[in-house]
């Protein structure tokens, strides 16, 4: 077991483009499989594929090569740096991130309208991105080394990734219906008789 580590880190150094993509898309995916828990029906095993297809075909490859794209074009850990970069990410890769989910989720389920769910959340989900997001990126470009810093994004979109997915499946792209739906949920598991 400890040998993993090592071997992923080479991994990281040698092929960092594929070993930064396949764990950034299992990551998002595994916070698809969260949220299906937390909802508490049966694991929909194709819904998983699907948020998988996303991630890997789109959002890992355009967050390695934006990454990429902005330590080029802003190198460097200075603050003033590390703030501008957070900008142009909030600015430029938030919303094109949003688009593609809602958009590719909405082409993987066949909807007649694909642009409806984006249309309908996508300023909340970007509004709600907004409170979680800077504060991701800011240790990401201040700290994390750029061959680790889409990997350290996928960790990051884990819980990103929970909130997006019921945010898709029911939610309305707020925090706010993500907690009263845990809320409910809670209050009605303290709720039910013991079991004998």
């Amino acid at each position: 077991m400890a040998g993993w580590w090592p071997a992923l880190l080479r991994a990281a150094r040698r092929y960092p483009w594929p070993t930064n993509v396949l764990l950034y898309a299992a990551l998002f995916s595994a916070g698809d499989a969260l949220q299906q828990r937390l909802r508490g029906g049966p694991a929909d095993w194709q819904q998983t594929r699907r948020v998988a297809t996303v991630a890997v075909t789109f959002h890992a490859n355009f967050n390695y090569v934006w990454l990429r794209l902005l330590e080029r074009a802003l190198p460097g850990r200075a603050p003033r740096t590390v703030l501008a970069k957070v900008l142009c990410d909030q600015a430029i890769g938030g919303p094109v991130a949003v688009s593609a989910f809602y958009a590719g989720m909405s082409i993987l389920q066949e909807k007649d309208d694909i642009f409806l769910d984006l249309k309908q959340k996508f300023w909340n989900t970007y509004k709600s991105g907004l409170m979680y997001w800077p504060f991701a990126q800011l240790t990401n470009f201040g700290l994390v080394p750029v061959h680790w810093r889409t990997a350290y994004t996928g960790l990051c979109a884990f819980l990103w990734a929970t909130f997006l997915c019921f945010s898709q499946q029911s939610g309305d792209g707020t925090f706010q219906s993500a907690f009263a739906f845990l809320h409910v949920k809670e209050a009605s598991v303290l709720e039910r008789p013991p079991e004998k």
